[in-house]
């Protein structure tokens, strides 16, 4: 199956679609739920406008969701050259990944805010060779703290961003200050809107809750764990691929694969981090996870290991749909 994805041609959107549909098929009788808290703008936004939606809608708004990211990562990285051969496997990981949890399988503001997280990836891959490097930093600054507003357990995508920064260009403070106000602008205005109407206590509702919070590990079963396991060997071969490829990068597409690195490792622990955030917040660490899986989908000459993980996870994906049916 996996050989259907390495190919560049339009055909396998196509594929991707079908895809979509099978690793979500229990769409078909369990319409997505929509997932809501109160963990900034998005979970507003998404109870406002989506709470009275009909189950046919939620579905293909879902699908949509989903292929768009996929193909937006698989084109980001195709575009910046960052993989040797332009195909799909991204998109395919991408999607493969959403069904390796039920809690995945719902409409979430976590989903949507992959979106922005590869928009803010997009703008850093450009930071390298920008003719105007303070405003593109500006603009970063402004997104990233627009997208914790939007959605809380994004705030460690700041320390993504910072580390970008020393990595990819010479150390000038002034470039620094730049983002740093990009960061803070948002949040200055808001707190003087809150001040001149009284309401500044309400400022921590827009602010990020960091603690210990063990909930998503609560009540976890052997499929759970054989769904964790198997989407760090997925990652972990990709990676393993990945690095075998990476000497004959340029330095500035290394530059790229590394802040993929710094953010995985951010995202990783943000479910156990952020209050109210549980497995939903894990999705994502798709963006970063989907690109390295895809080199182990796409480099190796033998198809054995790639086509054994897909079908593997296609075990663990039929597993989630008979779960979601049954409940």
């Amino acid at each position: 199956m996996v050989f259907l994805f390495r190919d560049n041609s339009l055909i396998v959107l196509i594929l991707l679609l079908l895809l979509s549909l099978g690793v979500h098929a229990h769409f078909f009788m369990v319409p997505p739920m929509l997932s809501t808290g109160d963990d900034g703008v998005l979970s507003l936004l998404l109870r406002r406008f989506l709470s009275q939606t009909p189950a046919w809608a939620l579905i293909w708004i879902y699908h949509a969701l989903v292929l768009l990211q996929a193909i937006q990562l698989n084109v980001l990285l195709n575009n910046f050259k960052m993989l040797h051969t332009n195909a799909f496997t991204t998109a395919m990981a991408y999607i493969l990944f959403t069904g390796f949890f039920p809690e995945w399988s719902v409409l979430s503001p976590a989903l949507v805010s992959n979106s922005l997280i590869m928009l803010v990836f997009t703008m850093l891959t450009k930071l390298y060779s920008h003719q105007s490097p303070k405003s593109l930093l500006f603009n970063t600054g402004l997104l990233i703290s627009l997208t914790i507003m939007a959605y809380h357990p994004t705030a460690m995508m700041v320390v993504v961003v910072l580390f970008a920064l020393a990595v990819v260009r010479p150390f000038r403070p002034a470039e620094w200050v730049v983002l740093l106000m990009g960061v803070v602008l948002p949040y200055y205005f808001m707190a003087s809107y809150l001040f001149l109407t009284n309401q500044l206590a309400a400022i921590n509702d827009y602010m990020p809750n960091l603690g210990i919070f063990l909930d998503v590990v609560q009540g976890a079963d052997a499929w759970y764990w054989s769904a964790v396991g198997l989407f760090i060997l997925i990652v972990l071969n990709g990676f393993y691929y990945w690095q075998w490829q990476n000497a004959r990068m340029v330095i500035q597409i290394r530059k790229s694969w590394s802040v993929l690195i710094v953010m995985l490792l951010l995202l990783l622990p943000v479910p156990l981090i952020f209050s109210g955030a549980d497995i939903h917040a894990a999705i994502l660490l798709l963006v970063p996870a989907a690109a390295f899986a895809s080199c182990g989908f796409l480099y190796p000459k033998r198809l054995l290991i790639p086509n054994l993980l897909f079908w593997l996870a296609v075990a663990i994906i039929v597993h989630n749909n008979w779960v979601l049916v049954k409940n």
